[in-house]
Parts: C-alpha cells; structure tokens; sequence
C-alpha cells in the first residue's frame, strides 16, 4: 500500500451482454459485487481502493466498470440507463459462474444494485446503498449543483481540469484531502477519446440516473437485509434523499456519518469498512 492506497489487482475482461468488461477482483469466499457512481472519470477501482483488501480477507471482492467508464467498453449508444446497466451486471455475474452475491453500490451503482435487487431477488443477498441513486430529497431543490456538473461535464466547450476540480470538490467534506494523484487519474480516465465520442451520462431533462425507484411499488416487499449510508454533507445526493428509502424498504436500516459527502468509502473509509464488515459477515 502507497499512500493510503492499495496496490491495485490484475486487470481482467469478460464479455457480458454484448459489450467487454473490465473488473479487477480480490480473495475467496462468499463474493461482494462493489458497483461504483458515475462521476466523469470514476472506475471500480477507482472508487473502492479503499476498500476492496479489508474485504479480500474475508470475501471474494469484485469491482467492474460499467460500459463507458475506465477500460469497459463504451455504452451503445440508445441504451437507457439504469436498466442497460442492471442487464451488463445480470450477464456479468453469469458469466462468473456467481449464482448470489452481496451488492455494495455508491450513487449510479447504488441504483443499479437496488433496480437488480427489485428485478431479480434471487441474485442478491445483502445490499450496502451509499449516496444511492432511485430515492427523492423531501427539502432539497433538486437536481443539485454536483449532478447537474457531473451530466453537463462533456458539454461545449468540453471538459477541463478546472472543472473536473470543482466537480470533485462537490463529493467531499474535505476538498484538502484529495490528493493531486487523484485529479489526474480521474481527468486521464475521463478524457479517453471513446468515452469524450460517447459520454455516458448526459442531461436531457430530468437526470435520468437519479432514477425514480422509490416509485415502484415493490419497494415495499424488498426481502433483502439493506444497510443505507449516507454522508450529511452529501451535496451531490442530499441526505433526505435517503429518508424514502429507508421507509419503504422493510429491512432497511440508515447510518449518517457527520463531517462526509458523496464518497463515505473514500472519506471514512476505516468506520465504512467497519460497519459494512459487521453488517456483511458479522450480522447473520
């Protein structure tokens, strides 16, 4: 580990619903599927480095980046998220041989993991939601500063270091303890000439991977064990967008960490993987 950070695991590919995807994974055990958000530049890796060896020594670890992040495929252009995405991860799995996982998601991928647990239960076992996408802020104006930068990013006149920094900055409590490594490993991601051709979020209307998931009336029979995390200072996703979600969803319970934003695993990372550990593994 350098500075904090984990060394990071062998690239792998596999093709899955017509598109290649590239995950890195960790250890053995009962497997944690961690799905990542869908800032500019964003990967599995990128958002779980943190994370993904405190759980390796207990579980089989995986983190993939969807079509049209980091060296995933772009997404086909016409495809509607998040259901594209929920059908990649459904294929992914398969062709894993992985018949059940727990889901750990942040932002987008926190709504792709709770669309994958309404649509097909039997492939979910536990559910970590973080900043999650598919619930509705009661108090807050919405969308927020942070998503309407994070889906008008490759509009004219393009993007830009200075505004990839001040999207970031809109993630964190602490802007200061983002370290410059970080601003070029996401801006370097963000510009492949692939992704800048194809972006695969833009605003067109309603920012459609916020999703309306609180909407569907399953909701209410969701059997699986959930665990909500929220940062109070979340200005990308406000907290009081959790509060729909922890009230329709039976067996759900809310954790709020003070002094965070959008990325709990990043900004508290040694309380997230505490808490998600026990809650994982240790609440059976």
């Amino acid at each position: 580990m350098v500075d904090g950070y984990a060394d990071q695991p062998t690239s792998r590919f596999v093709e899955a619903h017509g598109v290649q995807i590239h995950y890195q994974e960790k250890g053995q055990g009962d497997p944690i599927i961690f799905l990542h958000g869908g800032g500019p530049g964003a990967t599995g890796w990128g958002n779980f480095q943190r994370n993904m060896d405190v759980f390796a020594q207990t579980n089989r670890a995986i983190t993939l980046d969807f079509p049209g992040f980091g060296k995933s495929d772009v997404k086909p252009e016409g495809e509607i998220l998040p259901d594209f995405y929920v059908e990649v991860v459904i294929a992914f799995l398969k062709a894993l041989g992985i018949g059940k996982a727990h889901f750990v998601g942040n932002s987008l991928g926190g709504l792709v993991s709770l669309k994958i647990a309404l649509d097909h239960p039997q492939l979910v076992d536990r559910l970590v939601l973080m900043g999650t996408g598919g619930g509705y802020p009661v108090f807050t104006p919405f969308p927020t500063t942070g998503l309407k930068m994070l889906f008008s990013f490759y509009d004219p006149p393009g993007p830009s270091m200075e505004l990839l920094r001040q999207f970031i900055q809109q993630f964190v409590y602490d802007p200061s303890a983002i370290p410059e490594s970080f601003y070029e490993e996401r801006m370097k991601a963000a510009l492949d000439p692939r992704i800048v051709a194809n972006p695969p979020l833009r605003m067109h209307g309603p920012p459609s991977a916020t999703g309306d998931v609180w909407r569907d009336p399953r909701m209410t029979q969701l059997p699986h064990e959930t665990l909500i995390v929220w940062g109070r200072e979340d200005r990308v996703m406000p907290l009081d967008a959790a509060f729909i979600l922890q009230k329709q969803i039976p067996l759900a319970r809310l954790h709020i960490l003070p002094k965070c934003g959008h990325w709990a695993m990043w900004e508290r990372a040694e309380e997230f993987n505490a808490l998600v550990g026990l809650f994982l593994n240790g609440g059976r």
